[in-house]
């Protein structure tokens, strides 16, 4: 991975470094805030007849996980097209 510059190496590792901490954020959001905090509220909803906190505890937060890394694999994708760093 070669830069032209210094200050598009900078800008290169902002952008990444956002796009991680977003998509950690939504991670944790799902997991620990649907999965354990917001669990007694969403357990009042049915969804495909589990109740929603206990499914997003269960199967929601690994869908989750493995949506957002496709989410990463694209952006990521598209930030080194930006920046012309992609690999051959």
């Amino acid at each position: 991975m070669a830069f032209h510059s210094k200050e598009l190496a900078k800008a290169y590792w902002r952008e990444n470094l956002k796009l991680l901490l977003s998509l950690l954020f939504i991670w944790a959001l799902v997991s620990f805030g649907f999965g354990i905090l917001l669990v007694d509220v969403l357990n009042q909803i049915r969804f495909f007849g589990f109740k929603l906190g206990f499914w997003f505890a269960q199967q929601g937060a690994i869908y989750t996980f493995v949506v957002l890394i496709f989410v990463y694999v694209y952006k990521m994708n598209r930030l080194d097209e930006k920046y012309d760093v992609q690999e051959d």
